[in-house]
């Protein structure tokens, strides 16, 4: 499975009600920040759902998530598509994806149980296996958060030990993100020691500093924070600064 060494988040202002948008200001606000990813060398990017919802995702976010999805795919025929929605939701992803034409989904609390701000969550891991087979797409990949970092393990298991049954349950990659670099680190060994042969994301707190030390201990890493202009606006449409995601391409890239 080839997987992008990579991946941008882009973050998609809320389509909560009272603060969405017209469809037209999203479809521009996405094409005009992906524009600065894509031209400055990077092949993949994750569109990021921050809708938060108390249970699964809405029909609105849905519909909305897989049109825009649609509208980068047309703009970048040659990128590779990602998709993640912030409610609690083992088909949601994947039933845009199936509808936008992306590569893959990330998943957070696959495996075991948690708490995070919006209550407690039991594993998607089953449904969301089981949702794809059923819709006959299983080349959708699912990234698969290990312990995310969101949120707070209800049982006090071992961070190898889940990386485990995160494999286990199916995902075709697992995101390993830990309180810091230095924790990640430390948690990928873990789990390379335990025995997890899935590839490894890193899914936060990477830099152009630290870029290429973190590619020699995963297979991809995922970063968005650490590209964004100082002092521009979460709906900025210049939200990503080209220069600093050109330099960190070229850490990346040596």
């Amino acid at each position: 499975m080839s997987i992008p060494p990579v991946i941008a988040a882009l973050q998609i202002p809320a389509f909560a009600a009272g603060s969405a948008r017209s469809m037209a200001w999203y479809e521009d606000f996405l094409l005009s920040n992906a524009k600065s990813f894509v031209e400055n060398g990077i092949k993949a990017i994750k569109i990021q759902d921050e809708t938060v919802e108390s249970g699964h995702a809405s029909e609105r976010t849905i519909a909305r998530m897989a049109s825009l999805g649609q509208a980068v795919q047309r703009e970048f025929a040659d990128l590779c598509l990602g998709v993640i929605v912030q409610a609690h939701d083992p088909k949601a992803a994947l039933a845009i994806a199936d509808a936008c034409g992306a590569t893959f989904v990330r998943q957070k609390i696959f495996a075991a149980a948690a708490v995070n701000a919006e209550g407690v969550r039991q594993a998607l891991g089953p449904d969301a296996i089981a949702y794809r087979e059923a819709i006959g797409r299983p080349d959708i990949q699912i990234y698969a958060d290990v312990q995310d970092r969101t949120s707070v393990p209800l049982e006090n298991v071992p961070s190898q030990m889940a990386a485990h049954w995160t494999e286990r349950l199916g995902a075709d990659a697992l995101v390993i993100t830990g309180s810091n670099f230095a924790d990640t680190k430390d948690r990928i060994a873990k789990a390379r020691a335990y025995g997890v042969r899935a590839p490894i994301l890193i899914g936060g707190s990477i830099t152009k500093d630290n870029v290429q030390e973190a590619l020699s201990v995963c297979d991809s890493v995922v970063v968005s924070s650490s590209l964004v202009r100082s002092g521009a606006a979460r709906d900025a449409f210049d939200r990503w600064d080209p220069a600093s995601i050109r330099q960190f391409m070229e850490e990346a890239n040596a």
